[in-house]
């Protein structure tokens, strides 16, 4: 029997449906259901229909609040530093061309290290006393000892402490996805807007920026996604302390399961963060790129 088009393009993409449905959709679907339930994770079959009560928990929990409070600000100070540090070494390897290669190499090598290894690595570095960072700040002279800055256990610092590891083991990313959107520019336009007499700023600004929206788009988008839901790189390092002031919401939702054994509840404040995330991305697609195409 011949297969028409559409049936050899949907037998193809079977398996990876298949595969979606089992590992993602399943799973989904568990965490939706038990959200509306009192489900106790020592009985996970012995659970009570509650309704929308996890739901109302969850939005009227000051510690929730609290949680997504510092993700929304765990995740503008990451990506925003990654963002802007990675569009700048992207603008310098596309000015430096062929001559970049081995500074790109380099570049990328964080990229190599898993993210609990980098978090145990910065622990290590930004820990009292024995810390190289502080050690490094005393013999500049920056500060009288190297107990004065307790980067772990400060807690008006400690969210940029643990969101350090995360900014310098993907700006390398961000950058190199950068580059590659900015080597498919056409140099052509490039060139016109030379010959028009456009200053540097403005080619930027009207020819650069207008045609990186796309993998602008991508890029926010992706690392926001990531970072809003980090876990390992601040558990290792602080375990959402010094009094919660690193918990953010995907730490908050492990202890609320594990720790708690609050199924329901967890997976209640799963859900409102999953949603966030989805009405955030779209949000970020519409504005970055869909505004920039409809122009």
């Amino acid at each position: 029997m011949r297969l028409t088009d559409r049936a050899f393009v949907l037998l193809l993409i079977l398996p990876a449906a298949l595969f979606l449905a089992a590992f993602v959709g399943y799973p989904l679907f568990l965490l939706l259901r038990d959200s509306f339930h009192e489900v106790s994770i020592y009985a996970p079959a012995e659970g009570i229909f509650v309704g929308w009560d996890n739901y109302a928990k969850a939005l009227s929990s000051a510690r929730v609040l609290g949680a997504a409070q510092r993700t929304l600000a765990y995740t503008a100070l990451a990506l925003s530093a990654e963002f802007v540090l990675g569009f700048g070494a992207a603008l310098l390897f596309n000015a430096l061309g062929r001559r970049s290669e081995i500074l790109r190499t380099i570049f990328a090598f964080p990229l190599m290290i898993p993210p609990i290894v980098a978090g145990l690595l910065w622990r290590f570095m930004l820990i009292d006393n024995i810390g190289i960072v502080n050690h490094i700040l005393e013999a500049l002279g920056i500060i009288a000892d190297a107990s004065d800055i307790s980067w772990l256990g400060d807690r008006d610092i400690v969210l940029f402490s643990v969101a350090l590891p995360n900014i310098w083991l993907t700006t390398s990313f961000v950058a190199l996805v950068l580059y590659t959107g900015l080597k498919n520019i056409s140099s052509e336009l490039i060139e016109a807007a030379k010959i028009d007499g456009a200053s540097a700023f403005q080619r930027f600004r009207r020819l650069t920026l207008p045609l990186l929206r796309p993998v602008i788009a991508v890029v926010l988008i992706l690392r926001g996604i990531d970072a809003a839901r980090a876990f390992d790189m601040i558990w290792i390092q602080t375990e959402g302390g010094p009094r919660f002031a690193s918990e953010i919401l995907s730490i908050h939702i492990y202890r609320t399961m594990i720790r708690y054994g609050n199924v329901g509840e967890a997976s209640a404040i799963a859900m409102l963060f999953m949603l966030a995330m989805l009405l955030m991305s779209a949000a970020a697609f519409f504005l970055i790129w869909g505004r920039g195409s409809a122009r």
